[in-house]
């Protein structure tokens, strides 16, 4: 009988090593050579410290800083470990009521009526680290008071930091939030800001 399994766990034990071990080493070992940032998260690193991934939306609530999207993603919003949608549907209260706090903290801060889908909707992931260039000049007045910097330079920012689309024809232009914070302050911090 040991003779009918013994081709059966050799097997197994090839296939392990060749799919489970080495396949995984190799192509880990090509996307370090190739491509450093994107196999290791895109994180952006600040003073040796890491301070955010391109990828992974973060939670912003000073007027200093632009806001992204709000995040289903865990109990308290943006957990990277709890990435996924809220599966809340159309007419769930929770949702409803989730869509009209974020409309109330935005009509706070600007007295825009019209808001952008992505100023009070969470992504698929709930980790969306972008908004659309619209959701962005609408918190340019915000910022730039806060800042006590002239609302144009502001805007400057926005348009400098907006990405658009490969194609142009299904996507629409974006702004990383986490790259754009960050020119901020390196802005405030420099001599002449």
């Amino acid at each position: 009988m040991f003779s009918h399994l013994r081709p059966a766990i050799v097997l197994l034990a090839i296939m392990t090593l060749l799919t489970g071990i080495l396949y995984p080493l190799t192509i880990t070992g090509f996307a370090q050579v190739l491509l450093p940032g994107l196999a290791n998260g895109s994180m952006i690193v600040k003073d040796n410290n890491a301070v955010g991934s391109q990828l992974i939306g973060q939670a912003w609530s000073s007027d200093k800083y632009f806001w992204g999207r709000p995040s289903a993603a865990g109990d308290k919003g943006y957990n990277a470990q709890a990435s996924g949608g809220s599966n809340l549907g159309p007419t769930s209260k929770t949702l409803m009521d989730r869509v009209q706090a974020s409309i109330d903290t935005l009509h706070q801060s600007t007295p825009e009526k019209l808001l952008p889908a992505d100023a009070v909707t969470a992504s698929g992931s709930g980790l969306d680290p972008d908004i659309s260039q619209e959701f962005a000049k609408l918190q340019v007045a915000r910022v730039a008071k806060a800042r006590n910097l002239p609302e144009a330079q502001i805007l400057a920012l926005v348009e400098a930091h907006t990405s658009w689309p490969i194609i142009g024809l299904f996507a629409e232009r974006r702004v990383n939030v986490l790259l754009l914070n960050l020119t901020l302050d390196s802005l405030s911090s420099s001599p002449n800001g």
